[in-house]
């Protein structure tokens, strides 16, 4: 599938947050992320880059 992967910046690196992200749903200060599948997660993060071209959204989590 070609659908994007969310990462989440933790101690520099990257780490998987949710794959086959269909949908991001702001809410205040957290972002609802839905998969192809349903699956949701929600996060206090803000949106670091979003890079299409490889298919990543990175996130920042709020301090």
């Amino acid at each position: 599938m070609c659908q994007s992967t969310a990462y989440l910046i933790k101690d520099g690196k990257l780490e998987e947050f949710l794959t086959d992200i269909a949908t991001i749903i702001p809410e205040g200060e957290k972002l609802r992320l839905v998969n192809l599948f349903g699956e949701e997660k929600a996060i206090e993060a803000e949106i670091a880059e979003i890079d299409l071209l490889e298919h990543k959204i990175i996130l920042r989590p709020r301090e």
